[in-house]
């Protein structure tokens, strides 16, 4: 990064950019006395905050959050149906006859009806069975949306500290620039460098502090990212993990966990379908009051009635298929998810692999920089080279050291994102 040049005779259409170049600083400076965007959102370290205190206080906003407590209390009615002794709330029944207007021969009816329905053999417990699936299920599902929440959280502090990084080092090569254009400022006023010398550097510095204000543009869009995530304005000041020792997708994983959940609730739904049969059993107990005169004596009498239903296959199969056909779905989609994930997985190991292999070439670079630059300081000392020589070292070994401070950041970023490949949450 940060461009160098030769000191070369240059040619008509360099003479004609560096010109352009030359009023387009001078008309940018004096519109903007600051080149750097007067725009931040600031992100405080807090060293007490954990990784995990981040995922769940990010997780307690995060909109999925309630469909929990809304998985919970349907369970929690579908526990209370399993558990109930009929099989639906019961009913009464009141019935009054009187004689015709105009007769008033003083004949009249009552009866009233008392209707309980029973349990199909098998449906209480089959009701039951689906109480405990949904809590299982939204357990399950609780678990999957906070791995997704960790996965976010994850991402978004490492983009953060990647976009920091490169924000400094743009930052220090414009320190770098701004100390170049002073010292040839003062060699073209001594005669030693010509005018468009002075013009290719003010471009190469203006170049560099356009990349700073994008360079702090693009971390202020990861700030803004994290805060409207975790709606906090602070971050952990370690959020390092160790790579985990799983290395395959296993059927432990939440997402699948939860998958299989949702597949086991509607096999119960099933079983419940099935349960039901034709319809609910009733036992129906009755009394009646009756009298057939204005005088006459009054007629009680009780009863007592069974309501089974029967026949009626070609309503429970439509039923049954079209549970059985959203179950069916479930399954096709619970091996797509497999797929996704394992795809996932490869990805995240293959990433791995290549950061390892960069991370180690990159410390090698900087390893070379640093000796290079050493050397290059000696012979400065010894008046051997020129100052113009040891800035343009000092550029290139400060590219070398950037790129092996990115590429540790990145190895970190992807043993984060590794571990959430296989499911693992902080």
């Amino acid at each position: 990064m940060g461009g160098f040049w030769r000191y070369t005779m240059p040619s008509f259409k360099q003479l004609i950019g560096c010109f352009m170049a030359f009023i387009f600083s001078v008309s940018w400076c004096s519109a903007h006395e600051n080149a750097i965007v007067d725009h931040h959102d600031p992100i405080q370290i807090d060293k007490t905050l954990t990784l995990d205190q981040v995922i769940r206080l990010t997780l307690q906003h995060y909109p999925d959050f309630l469909l929990v407590s809304a998985r919970d209390q349907e369970a929690i009615a579908l526990q209370q149906r399993g558990n109930s002794w009929l099989a639906a709330p019961p009913r009464i029944a009141l019935r009054y006859e009187d004689d015709f207007p105009g007769d008033d021969i003083g004949s009249r009816e009552i009866e009233a009806e008392l209707e309980l329905p029973l349990w199909n053999w098998g449906q209480r417990s089959a009701g039951q069975h689906v109480a405990a699936q949904a809590l299982n299920s939204a357990a399950k599902q609780a678990e999957a949306i906070r791995l997704e929440v960790a996965g976010l959280v994850r991402r978004s502090l490492w983009q953060m500290a990647i976009a920091k990084l490169h924000y400094q080092q743009v930052k220090d090569i414009l320190t770098i620039s701004t100390k170049l254009l002073g010292k040839i400022k003062r060699r073209v006023a001594l005669g030693d460098l010509s005018r468009v010398d002075l013009l290719l550097a003010q471009s190469e510095h203006l170049q560099n502090t356009a990349k700073l204000v994008q360079a702090e543009a693009s971390m202020m869009q990861v700030r803004k990212h994290y805060t409207s995530l975790t709606q906090m304005t602070v971050t952990p000041a370690d959020y390092h993990e160790e790579l985990s020792v799983l290395t395959d997708i296993t059927e432990a994983h939440p997402v699948l966990l939860a998958m299989d959940a949702v597949v086991q609730r509607k096999q119960a739904e099933l079983l419940w379908t099935k349960a039901t049969g034709s319809g609910q059993s009733s036992f129906i107990l009755g009394g009646k009051s009756e009298k057939d005169a204005e005088n006459g004596d009054d007629i009680e009498s009780m009863s007592v009635e069974i309501s089974i239903p029967f026949g009626g296959s070609a309503h429970l199969q439509a039923e049954i298929a079209t549970v059985n056909l959203a179950l069916t779905e479930l399954l096709a989609q619970r091996a797509h998810l497999f797929r996704k994930l394992e795809k996932q997985w490869h990805e995240a190991k293959h990433a791995l692999e290549v950061s390892r292999v960069e991370l180690a070439i990159a410390k090698e670079l900087k390893q070379l920089a640093e000796e290079h630059l050493a050397m290059t300081q000696l012979s400065f000392s010894e008046g051997e080279i020129g100052l113009m020589e040891l800035l343009k070292v000092q550029l290139r070994s400060n590219d070398a050291i950037f790129y092996a401070q990115e590429q540790e950041v990145r190895m970190q970023m992807r043993i984060a994102l590794y571990n959430q490949s296989v499911g693992v949450i902080p």
